[in-house]
């Protein structure tokens, strides 16, 4: 049996919901729209996507995404954005937005190799 990671059939990297009534949401997407992340999962991590905080009725900081159009813009380009940021997911401080904004998280020492070596065990597996 082939692995599963090994298809060239990228489908699952995106859609476009053109039934949605709420479609365009994110205005100034240049790409084919992606609806793949319509609820981001990035929302609980730090993201270098332009957000907006504000304390909502139970007097808890959240983000406010909705000017932001990285996990929308392309198919593969939204994929490839959302992929990178979880690869090392930092839980999101409740600050605003910095800038400029948050680079790329960066694994603690020895954390690559150990997440490599547990790929390999599990496709020898």
């Amino acid at each position: 049996m082939e692995p599963k990671d090994t298809t060239l059939n990228e489908a699952f990297k995106g859609f476009t919901n053109r039934d949605c009534p709420f479609l365009p949401c994110h205005p100034g997407v240049k790409r084919a729209f992606n609806c793949l992340f319509c609820y981001c999962p990035l929302i609980a991590y730090e993201c270098p996507g332009p957000y907006q905080t504000y304390t909502d009725r139970n007097g808890l900081v959240r983000k406010d995404c909705s000017s932001c159009t990285l996990p929308h813009d392309g198919y593969l380009q939204s994929w490839n954005f959302i992929q990178k940021w979880l690869e090392y997911p930092q839980p999101w401080s409740g600050r605003p937005q910095t800038d400029p904004p948050m680079p790329r998280p960066r694994p603690a020492d020895g954390a690559a190799e150990a997440v490599a070596e547990a790929h390999r065990r599990h496709r020898e597996a």
